[in-house]
């Protein structure tokens, strides 16, 4: 039956890259599965009894799960209030005139869209919108300014509050719930999503830095790719109170969403809620909330809050068969088996996952293989903290690699016809090495993802 279990993991990869709605190919499936193994003997169908039980348990009494919808309200909000437009006009009056300052402002505004929104899709969109064709207008490097503008809207995965890391947290939470009742331990140890973000924000922080690195050396080394813009006094008069306007209020309200996390005043779902009420009332204050937009807003919230949990509906029927043909026996087995233990363990997973993320989405790997191969990693050793950073920078270089990366396909959508998707994948060539080198550096060193959780949460305790 065991391999019943692996022909429903291939069944529902090739579905998938059919183009068949994901959520509706997880249960459909999974069902069909479920019923061939009935039919031979090998499934028992009174255990889809349990799925009822699991929703209501793991999902709809699930209070950090109310995350989800309050950061995408917040993300969608900040979108559509135009606060990237006024952050990089005043980024780029401020960095413009030194070679490399368009490209500087672009990461650092990418930066903290990422800790805005939490939306990939929507950070590259919008910054290529709004950036790109300045850029190329300047004189960049197409390959240089493609390749910066992808890999920063990418930073939404790794950088919080994200919303990968929401979710990726819940699972991870079950998941070492799992392991540790397998070992006999009944006093269970926790991690929360609160845990992630705190171990997340020094990776993320060390990928901002490398990518302003780079953009500095390449201005340096070749000022034509990168060349600085040129000064306007009489713009330059109102730089200040611009620079207030324009950076104090996405500021304020990074700090009290994720200060409010790290000095232990509010859970995440708690603070995702503080954020949706502010991004609220930023977009009040500039008086983009109109009637149409709340409708927009809420309609495009509405949206993908159902997606997340259409799917994570669908990845429990997933689960419950799977693990109904003794699929998690079947990985644990094989891991433990392996030579070299939990390295060479951890080491396979994260090949798997960077290759699934050219036909995933962060929804489906995380709800779909992290319960499947966590609580199996999880029992050998592995920080629960430093296996979810681990696992999200993982995935944003996936979305960030040729020729699948899902970064690459939203850019490319609002590049001009006038660059190449060539151009695009050799621009991302150097941010993928750096976030390889970020993945390798947080490997040797795993104090950098758990570190600062335990330092936070100890002193809050």
């Amino acid at each position: 039956m065991e391999w019943l279990a692996i022909l429903m993991f291939a069944a529902v990869c090739v579905a998938l890259m059919a183009g068949y709605p994901v959520a509706f190919t997880l249960g459909g499936v999974s069902l069909l599965f479920a019923f061939i193994g009935a039919g031979l003997g090998v499934f028992n169908l009174a255990d889809l009894n349990f799925l009822p039980a699991r929703l209501f348990e793991g999902v709809m009494w699930n209070n950090t799960l109310l995350a989800v919808p309050l950061f995408v309200l917040m993300g969608v909000m900040l979108e559509k209030s135009k606060v990237a437009e006024n952050l990089l006009d005043t980024m780029a009056r401020l960095f413009g005139r030194f070679p490399g300052g368009l490209g500087i402002s672009v990461t650092l505004v990418g930066a903290l869209l990422a800790a805005s929104t939490g939306i990939v899709g929507a950070t590259v969109v919008t910054m290529g919108l709004l950036a790109l064709p300045t850029m190329l207008k300047r004189g960049y490097d197409p390959a240089l300014a493609t390749g910066s503008i992808a890999a920063t809207g990418t930073l939404g995965q790794i950088i919080p509050p994200s919303i990968a890391l929401v979710l990726l947290g819940d699972v991870l939470a079950n998941a070492y719930q799992q392991a540790q009742l397998k070992q006999g331990i009944f006093n269970v140890d926790t991690v929360s999503v609160g845990d992630l973000f705190v171990g997340a924000l020094i990776p993320g922080l060390i990928l901002v830095a490398l990518y302003v690195l780079y953009v500095v050396g390449r201005a340096l080394l070749n000022p034509a790719s990168a060349p600085g813009m040129p000064d306007d006094h009489q713009y330059e008069r109102s730089l200040l109170s611009d620079c207030v306007r324009g950076l104090l209020p996405p500021l304020l309200l990074i700090v009290a969403v994720l200060g409010s996390i790290l000095t232990g005043y509010s859970t995440p779902t708690e603070a995702a809620a503080v954020g949706a009420v502010g991004a609220a009332l930023l977009a009040l204050l500039q008086k983009q909330l109109t009637r149409k937009n709340l409708w927009e807003i809420m309609l495009s919230t509405t949206k993908i809050t159902s997606m997340v949990f259409a799917i994570l509906i669908g990845a429990a029927l997933f689960s419950l068969v799977f693990r109904g043909f003794h699929g998690d026996d079947m990985i644990h087995d094989f891991f433990s088996s392996m030579p070299g233990g939990a390295f060479t363990a951890t080491l396979l997973v994260m090949v798997v996952i960077f290759l699934l993320g050219f036909i995933l989405d962060f929804i489906e790997i995380t709800f779909v293989v992290v319960p499947i191969v966590g609580p199996v990693l999880l029992a050998m050793g592995v920080d629960p903290v430093w296996l979810g950073v681990m696992i999200a920078l993982n995935l944003q270089t996936s979305f960030l690699t040729p020729p699948f990366g899902f970064a690459l396909f939203y850019l490319r959508g609002v590049v001009p016809e006038s660059v190449p998707t060539s151009t695009i994948y050799r621009g991302v060539i150097p941010f993928i090495v750096m976030q390889l080198l970020t993945m390798g550096i947080v490997a040797l060193l795993p104090s950098l993802a758990t570190w600062l959780p335990d330092i936070v949460y100890n002193s809050v305790q």
